[in-house]
């Protein structure tokens, strides 16, 4: 079982950067990718960038290009820098990880709010 903790999140102005950090604890030794999803208000999760355990990775078009997913697997830390910020990008944003059996955990969210 893998436990995590996201933190980072706030109210930032449009244009502005935040720095999201999940902390994984347990049974971290047999994750295999992780990833950020988000889900703003009314709307469906949706993955918003993921990292492979070799590195590899992946990112929403709406995302491209602003920003950056990054992983510490001797933390067991999962990062995502996020800058050139728009209202859009409102919600709350889930830390996700699957382990070697495919099974997957989710933190408890953090909240983002983009506004002026």
């Amino acid at each position: 079982q893998v436990q995590l903790v996201e933190s980072g999140g706030g109210l930032v102005q449009p244009g502005g950067s935040l720095r999201l950090s999940c902390a994984a604890t347990g049974s971290s030794s047999i994750i295999s990718s992780m990833a950020w999803y988000r889900q703003a208000s009314g709307k469906q999760r949706e993955l918003v960038a993921s990292i492979s355990r070799i590195g590899n990775t992946n990112y929403a078009d709406s995302v491209k290009g602003r920003f950056a997913i990054s992983r510490d697997k001797a933390k067991n830390t999962l990062a995502l820098q996020m800058n050139s910020l728009e209202p859009e990008d409102t919600a709350v944003y889930y830390c996700n990880a699957i382990n070697l059996r495919g099974v997957g955990s989710w933190g408890q969210g953090t909240q983002v709010t983009v506004s002026s």
